[in-house]
């Protein structure tokens, strides 16, 4: 049996956020770039929109089309990512916020 996969596409309202809390270089003391961003990050939530969408928790009440997952980064210390399924079938994730700080509290 396989399993249900979607189809996961970032718009330009994802990257333009990404754009705005990282530097497009890596910092003097290793903080993250862009670039690290997508090559680390990026996959893991693609993968977890594409195959858990259904299970994440819906961003506003009653409208299961906006989920959202809250996790814990490998480069950065929190990750909130929206994503909608369209009318396609279809998610986009539609927004990125980044908690470059140290750990999440518990």
């Amino acid at each position: 049996m396989t399993e249900r996969r979607l189809v996961v596409r970032a718009t330009s309202d994802f990257f333009r956020d990404l754009d705005r809390q990282l530097p497009g270089e890596r910092g003097p003391r290793g903080e993250p770039s862009t670039h690290d961003f997508q090559a680390f990050e990026l996959l893991r939530i693609v993968e977890r929109f594409a195959t858990g969408f259904e299970d994440l928790p819906e961003l506003i009440p009653g409208r299961a089309d906006y989920r959202i997952l809250i996790t814990a980064g490998t480069l950065v210390a929190g990750i909130a990512v929206v994503g909608q399924l369209v009318g396609d079938g279809a998610v986009e994730l539609i927004q990125l916020d980044i908690d470059v700080g140290e750990s999440w509290p518990d």
